[in-house]
């Protein structure tokens, strides 16, 4: 039966990504349960056979595999399953990594998570008292390792869980520069990972780059505007979209489209003979508008959040423009190089009222305790297409998500009911 599958998907959690995983396998968890639930009521009315009697009978299939171990759970109540898979990280003095799996997880359909922009300090080492701040280039060699000792476990299938895909912003060549997010997953893909899972991926180029191995790029839209609703009127006439450079403008459009609004852009000019180093001290010489702000709420949204430098030039440009309120937004909220700092300045300074970003990147309450900031949640949706690529399902509905958009925002249109008031203490004493 279909149900004893979800016994053989395994979460393994790198350093870097302790969190997400926990998070991403109680959801995995729910929606497990929840369509177990569905199904067996389903079952038990179009056969005539009582929940029961379904829910023994499935125990009954799980009990005669071979590789069941456990022939002491109840035979009548529902097993859920645990996906999560334990695994001990070493990191030896010379900087090597080593990841021991201590559960046996042959055959299954590993999910190897990673974090690769954690960069706060980890524990590693059995526990003890060491406490690491990793690299980028640190959390792509514990994946690695990670990859190996699955595969030399027995795992069935491996499939890369990054919400930020490495390197991504250098997709593209000017000069004699590496194609190092192409070189990546080709790595990934010799390494044995048959798919990569991320979110918003910087340029869609990069899934031209491999042979056999499949990239499901899912966006967090939704759940950003779902978050947006509840700052601003999502209906209101006096919000408009702006692209805060042209390397947006397509995400950008999509919310303009999905919200019926007008859309505006930023153009900016950068000098690539220097690099940014922070917020403050970037490349960009020169910003542009094309369109309007006067007297607006704008909305602004980018794949990724670095240092902040395009976002905080677009909010000085915008309001030296008119515009009443900026709200922004980022799958992937970075803040690297002082921009929590930055971004606490330009807030003080009134350039922007909120910052709305998702937990796809681990932050502590130093950013997730900021007034501006909102963080919104999309370990739901990770878990949602693991679970339907674990059930050879399709995940159309999943990657194109503008049906429920649009549900949301019927709702929204929808008059809220009002309360009944309070009856007043005259009213009390009437009869």
């Amino acid at each position: 039966m279909i149900y004893a599958i979800p016994e053989q998907i395994g979460i393994l959690a790198c350093p870097g990504a302790a969190g997400f995983a926990a998070k991403l396998t109680a959801d995995l968890e729910e929606v497990s349960q929840r369509k177990f639930r569905r199904k067996v009521g389903y079952l038990a009315q179009k056969y005539g056979i009582s929940r029961e009697e379904i829910i023994r009978r499935i125990n009954l299939t799980m009990d005669l595999r071979p590789t069941t171990v456990d022939l002491t759970l109840p035979v009548d109540q529902f097993r859920p399953p645990s996906f999560r898979v334990p695994v001990q990280f070493t990191r030896f003095a010379n900087g090597e990594y080593k990841a021991e799996i201590l559960t046996s997880i042959r055959n299954m359909d590993i999910y190897i998570v990673q974090d690769v922009e954690n960069h706060y300090p980890i524990p590693l080492n059995r526990g003890d008292e060491d406490t690491f701040e990793l690299s980028v280039n640190d959390h792509f060699f514990c994946l690695l390792v990670s990859i190996d000792a699955a595969l030399q476990a027995g795992a069935k299938r491996i499939t890369a869980v990054l919400p930020t895909y490495p390197y991504a912003r250098q997709h593209k060549k000017q000069g004699r520069e590496a194609l190092v997010a192409a070189r990546l997953g080709q790595f990934l893909e010799f390494a044995g990972v048959e798919r990569i899972i991320t979110l918003d991926i910087h340029s869609k180029e990069i899934d031209n780059s491999f042979n056999r191995l499949r990239l499901e790029d899912l966006h967090g839209s939704y759940q950003i505007l779902r978050a947006l609703s509840t700052i601003v009127d999502l209906q209101s006439p006096d919000l408009v979209i702006i692209s805060p450079d042209t390397g947006s403008i397509v995400r950008n459009k999509f919310y303009a489209n999905t919200l019926s609004k007008s859309l505006g852009m930023l153009y900016k000019e950068r000098d690539y003979s220097y690099a940014s180093k922070d917020a403050r001290h970037n490349n960009i010489t020169n910003v542009r508008l094309l369109g309007s702000v006067e007297g607006k709420t704008v909305f602004m949204a980018d794949d990724m959040l670095g240092t902040g430098g395009t976002m905080l030039r677009a909010m000085s440009t915008l309001k030296s423009m008119g515009a009443e309120r900026i709200i922004c937004a980022a799958s992937l909220p970075l803040f690297s190089g002082g921009a929590i700092e930055a971004f606490d300045e330009a807030y003080r300074e009134g350039l922007f009222f909120r910052f709305i970003g998702t937990n796809a990147v681990y932050h502590d309450q130093n950013l997730l305790g900021r007034e501006w900031y909102v963080s919104t949640d999309i370990g739901y949706l990770f878990a949602r297409v693991i679970y339907r690529l674990h059930s050879d399902r399709s995940l159309s509905s999943l990657l194109d998500n503008k049906k429920i958009i649009q549900s949301m925002l019927e709702k929204s249109k929808k008059p809220r009911p009002k309360k009944p008031s309070k009856p007043t203490d005259s009213s009390k004493a009437s009869p």
